[in-house]
């Protein structure tokens, strides 16, 4: 097992409740359009499936799709919206875990290759995604730009969500490279509020190009966003696209 946190069975019960801003069409529909495009007429493989947020409207497009994820719990929820059959998912961590068959699209999505607090994890995840491609095939990743520069001289925390329901901020160890993401949640209308938090490694673009090309992938395109807006220096995000030789 990596050192990615485990997701519990009470976070994945109400994981799509809390999500449903990325669930929604204006998220989701660029983000489909771009990986279908991609897969053409072969296979998709999701690191990190999850709930399956985007790998099973991916598959009800006709892109087959399997999954890999390191939550049981996680894969349960997924279980009431397709089957093994339709959608398979093995267990198992993203950075060693190997299924059947190549792909022609590797995609980890929604920040999810932070859940891997070492560079040398993070390195392994490229390499298996390169394991994993046919040559020509695609890898694909979705990650934040770490906001350093909002950091005021001495101060370690950043907010990234402040509503009603939700405050969000996130305290760096800028030695470490190591974020941990603070919510604070309220449960229904005028509750208490339930707090949580996660441990994520943060990587810069940049680096993850030093990645791929460790696993012999080659950066093909780097964008703002799933739309395909161009990646700036004020992106908050960006979307990547590294190839394998054919």
């Amino acid at each position: 097992m990596t050192s990615s946190e485990l997701w519990t069975r009470a976070t994945a019960d109400r994981y799509d409740a809390e999500e449903t801003e990325m669930s929604s069409a204006a998220v989701l529909g660029p983000t489909l359009d771009f990986l279908a495009e991609l897969a053409g007429d072969g296979r998709a493989l999701e690191f990190a499936i999850g709930t399956g947020r985007v790998g099973v409207p991916l598959r009800e497009r006709g892109v087959p799709v399997t999954g890999i994820e390191l939550s049981e719990h996680m894969v349960a929820v997924l279980r009431n919206k397709v089957d093994e059959d339709t959608l398979p998912v093995v267990i198992g961590d993203m950075a060693t875990t190997v299924v059947p068959g190549g792909f022609a699209l590797v995609y980890l999505v929604y920040n999810t290759i932070t859940n891997l607090l070492t560079q040398d994890e993070q390195v392994e995840c490229f390499r298996n995604a390169a394991r994993h491609l046919e040559p020509g095939g695609r890898f694909v990743i979705e990650l934040g730009v770490p906001p350093l520069r909002f950091l005021p001289p001495g101060q370690v925390a950043v907010p990234f969500d402040v509503s009603e329901q939700h405050l969000g901020f996130d305290t760096f160890d800028l030695v470490e490279q190591v974020l941990v993401s603070h919510h604070l949640t309220r449960d229904g209308d005028g509750g208490l509020y339930r707090r949580d938090n996660s441990r994520h490694r943060y990587a810069w673009p940049a680096e993850l190009d030093l990645m791929a090309r460790i696993a012999g992938l080659e950066r093909e395109r780097r964008v703002g966003d799933w739309d395909g807006a161009p990646f700036t220096g004020d992106s908050a995000k960006h979307v990547s696209v590294w190839r394998k030789p054919a």
